[in-house]
């Protein structure tokens, strides 16, 4: 008999309205042709040009101004070759400057979807049984490139769940800094990923004991241009993928959660941040910190990066490392497990793969726990999202690839001890697509990265088609009494 599982019908869409201004830039050749125009132009002609923008985009964004004075410095280094000082250009010449630099990207336009859920910092001022919650979504626009954005959520004694609604502005994270390297530290990672060793080890030789981003950057391309094709000079590239991956984030203390938006800055992100598993994790000394795995894409390969926030205002970004950290849907457990940090991976693109590690960004060793079993799951099985801790085993929300690419949402169950044995697994989906979420940007895909416990319900929050989000609870209790029945699971 399937288990009971109830579908609520709060839904979460796309909105196109949810805009960022962005950097836009056509090449140093037209950039001097703009700037050199708008340097002709009269001081009346100015104000009376960048005034109405003013007014109409202060309407839209919580500080246009600053936006178009970043931007507008961004241009600097063109300004000797022009003969122009751009210490000296008045205040409204560089907004306007900036505008003809910028544009509105709808972050959501496209898709809303593939959600993850934690428990949010404050719990405050809530009535008996109540939980906040923090929902992070995949967030897709124009150009098919993927955000992080967040909703705060409320759940109440009976795990209904009242999305609240979105803030007025986004706001984009200040890039607080990139990082110093210590290059001991990072060739020793670095000779665990899949680079060429002999690039690594011609890199490493002319490099200072602490070196930055720029020093590095300038010596790769300097050695890309010796290269004879296009394979090799791709091995000098990713050794600066490796250390764009570092940097710090911090957004404004006066936004609001839905305003904050993790938008691509790395150069090899550039096309996407995807599918975020966000984790309450409870370290040694029992303080909670909150790590995410996702991956980036710079449109032709992807990267393993993971995040670390405690109070989702300031972010840092990492790499990791390891033969185990390849491909996608990585997932962090919620603690240490025998005094190791454990991770849920799928490296060879169709099984579950499990993984313990010191260092939490290197990982090594994946262990094979799952493979495609049943049809519904014939062409990959995966994780959707960390493990769940219960006295009977970890929860592991799983999907399913069938026939007609048909993603269903499945469970199974490893043991607490030893998380490589699993001990239950069901042996039919948990959720398949209706007929009202098959439809979508991807038909027939029902995926989520993360879920919780919430008075004895567990809540599944999951993207339908890739385009828009909904929520699921099923009893725990039965849920893991089917999965321990050895008549209906493995």
């Amino acid at each position: 008999m399937r288990l009971s599982i109830e579908r609520k019908s709060v839904k979460v869409n796309p909105d196109m309205k949810r805009v960022i201004a962005r950097f836009f830039f056509n090449g140093d050749e037209r950039a001097r042709h703009v700037i050199s125009r708008v340097m002709r132009l009269s001081e009346e002609q100015v104000f009376s040009t960048i005034s109405p923008i003013l007014q109409e985009y202060s309407k839209r964004h919580r500080n246009i101004t600053k936006v178009l004075n970043r931007h507008c410095a961004k241009l600097q280094y063109l300004f000797p070759e022009l003969g122009l000082d751009y210490g000296k250009m008045e205040p409204y010449r560089k907004l306007l400057l900036g505008s003809y630099f910028t544009h509105e990207y709808s972050i959501e336009s496209a898709a809303f979807f593939n959600p993850s859920i934690v428990e949010d910092p404050d719990q405050s001022e809530l009535e008996a049984g109540e939980k906040r919650i923090i929902i992070s979504f995949r967030a897709v626009g124009e150009g098919h490139i993927s955000s992080i954005v967040f909703r705060r959520a409320l759940l109440d004694k009976d795990a209904n769940i009242v999305v609240l609604p979105a803030g007025n502005y986004i706001d984009e994270a200040e890039l607080v800094s990139g990082a110093m390297f210590n290059k001991k530290t990072f060739f020793d990672n670095a000779f665990t990923t899949q680079i060429n060793p002999q690039v690594l080890q011609e890199v490493e030789e002319q490099l200072n004991e602490e070196f930055d981003f720029t020093s590095l950057r300038k010596l790769v391309m300097a050695a890309q241009e010796l290269q004879p094709d296009s394979a090799q000079k791709r091995e000098y590239e990713k050794v600066l993928w490796l250390a764009d991956a570092h940097y710090d984030l911090a957004f404004s203390l006066d936004t609001d959660i839905s305003d904050r938006v993790i938008f691509p800055i790395s150069d090899f992100e550039r096309k996407g941040i995807e599918d975020a598993r966000f984790v309450n994790f409870t370290e040694e000394d029992g303080r909670t910190v909150y790590y995410a795995t996702y991956t980036a894409y710079d449109g032709s390969a992807i990267m393993p990066k993971l995040i670390k926030t405690r109070d989702f205002y300031h972010f840092r970004v990492m790499p990791l490392y390891g033969a185990g950290a390849h491909n996608k849907n990585l997932a962090l457990f919620p603690r240490k497990i025998n005094g190791k940090f454990a991770m849920i991976s799928r490296i060879d693109g169709w099984s579950n793969y499990i993984m313990f590690s010191d260092n939490i960004n290197v990982w090594e060793n994946p262990v094979r726990i799952q493979e495609p079993k049943y049809p519904w799951e014939f062409i990959q099985i995966g994780n959707c999202g960390s493990p769940i801790e219960t006295e009977q085993g970890w929860l592991v929300i799983t999907h399913g690839v069938g026939p007609m690419r048909r993603y269903c949402l499945g469970v199974s169950l490893l043991s607490l001890d030893n998380p490589a044995i699993e001990i239950g697994h069901l042996s039919e989906p948990l959720l398949i697509p209706n007929k009202e979420e098959r439809e979508g940007y991807v038909p027939n895909v029902l995926y989520s990265c993360g879920s919780l416990i919430h008075n004895g319900k567990l809540v599944i929050p999951y993207g339908l088609s890739d385009y828009s989000s909904s929520f699921v609870t099923v009893d725990v209790t039965s849920l893991l009494n089917k999965l321990l029945d050895k008549s209906s699971a493995v």
